[in-house]
């Protein structure tokens, strides 16, 4: 259990249903659904040709003035973290040096930076193919063929000086460090949709052990590309089928499901001591008691139809919250929405929670907004502390024909009230097997 106590303050989404936590929770409660055909890039030679993309926005509403010129240097991913912090600071009313500059700075909530950490995931930053091509196109010898001698005479010279930035997965948290001045402790984790759960772990335990006072934590990823489309296309988890009718095409635990479909998005967490919230008047969405992690052995590319790293992962964060199961009032899965995954899963939610879950609401995102890969759980982790600080269930689109085996109770219909103690989530990733869990709890003065 934690001997330092860590509350969630701030709130930061950038999802296919909306920019902010408002507009986020609006579009749940409302069952809007973030999946429709791609229009960043021609998808007509892929099937289905639709995703969750980010609504219209401009880079320069989430950063200062002076930081402009450095968004020729910031990928897609770079982008959606650097919205995510904007509005998670915005929400805990924090006075980075982002909103200073931007004259955004309310009351006296001003972040020593000595002591503000980061915990950012990231997925593996896809590159702009189309800056891309041209220099290799410059690579080529008189008979077409690509050239590695040309390439590095010539092909790598007509990429811009600092091309390489744009696609580290570390600049993610590179760039919102910078932009809010963030000196504290800083990692990056890419273990795919288990990064942005265990990026919050992480922060969490930074902050127990005293190493920073406050965290921004999270991920982000864009999979609405040509890469990655291709190399989802390599494995048979998409669902297929999904161009006629987007908006029902993600199916999670359902007896008909199909597949998944590919997102962009992220969310992004600030985590405080309880003592630093305290000491400037903070309101307080929930605190985070519990984290535990896990590991699938049993292949890289499948999941382990037992579901054992699902089940531990999630046990060893109610150990750590030293808690009980009596006290869990709401589970989160990942809920991919592929036959294999989803049955996995259940099986995992079973060894740990056990007839627990015959008697608890469950919520899921992912027929609203499909698989965005490192930002995927963020989006999550939001939704369940939004759920537990308002008392209320947002429908989970899409599961009102479970299958058999699926023992989650999923509100279809309007949301429901759920007086809400503790919150179970759990992340884990497509390949490679990280499995991370969280527990959330309302928040009590003198618990």
């Amino acid at each position: 259990m934690a001997s330092r106590r860590v509350v969630v303050t701030g709130l930061g989404v950038a999802s296919p249903v909306g920019l902010g936590i408002e507009s986020f929770w609006d579009a749940l409660i409302q069952k809007r659904c973030g999946l429709r055909p791609i229009e960043s890039f021609d998808a007509s030679g892929v099937l289905p040709s639709v995703g969750g993309e980010l609504p219209p926005f401009q880079l320069s509403d989430f950063i200062p003035k002076a930081y402009r010129k450095s968004a020729k240097v910031m990928s897609r991913d770079i982008t959606i973290a650097v919205i995510c912090a904007y509005h998670a600071v915005r929400d805990a009313k924090l006075n980075t040096r982002c909103m200073v500059e931007r004259g955004e700075a309310t009351g006296t909530a001003t972040v020593d930076g000595a002591r503000f950490g980061a915990n950012i995931g990231a997925g593996l930053v896809s590159a702009d193919l189309d800056e891309l091509a041209g220099a290799l196109a410059t690579a080529t010898n008189e008979d077409g063929a690509f050239s590695l001698e040309r390439w590095g005479r010539e092909g790598m010279n007509n990429l811009t000086p600092l091309w390489l930035l744009k696609f580290l997965p570390n600049m993610l948290a590179c760039h919102v460090t910078i932009v809010h001045d963030a000196q504290g402790p800083s990692n990056t984790i890419t273990c795919g949709e288990a990064s942005s759960h265990l990026a919050i772990g992480e922060a969490f335990r930074t902050i127990v052990r005293g190493d920073a006072d406050v965290c921004v934590c999270g991920g982000g990823e864009s999979r609405v590309n040509p890469t990655a489309f291709a190399h989802q296309y390599l494995h048979p988890f998409i669902n297929p089928d999904a161009g006629g009718a987007p908006e029902r095409s993600v199916r999670p635990f359902s007896a008909s499901r199909s597949g998944m479909l590919l997102s962009e998005g992220g969310g992004l967490i600030i985590l405080e001591s309880l003592e630093h919230a305290r000491s400037r008047g903070a309101r307080v969405y929930a605190e985070l008691v519990g984290f535990g992690a896990a590991t699938n052995t049993t292949s890289w590319d499948q999941p382990d139809p037992a579901g054992r790293a699902v089940a531990l992962a999630l046990k060893k964060a109610i150990r750590n919250a030293g808690s009980s199961l009596d006290r869990i009032d709401l589970a989160v899965p990942f809920a991919y929405g592929t036959i294999e995954h989803d049955a996995s899963e259940m099986n995992g939610w079973n060894q740990a929670l056990g007839d627990r879950l015959n008697k608890i609401p469950a919520l899921t995102t992912r027929g609203t907004m499909g698989v965005g890969g490192a930002g995927s759980g963020a989006m999550d982790f939001g939704a369940m502390v939004m759920a537990l600080y308002n008392n209320t269930l947002p429908p989970s689109l899409n599961t009102e024909d479970p299958d058999p085996a699926c023992r989650f109770r999923f509100v279809q219909n309007d949301p429901i009230d759920a007086p809400i103690r503790e919150a179970l989530t759990l992340g884990y990733s497509m390949f490679g097997g990280q499995c991370a869990a969280l527990l959330v709890r309302r928040f009590e003065e003198s618990f």
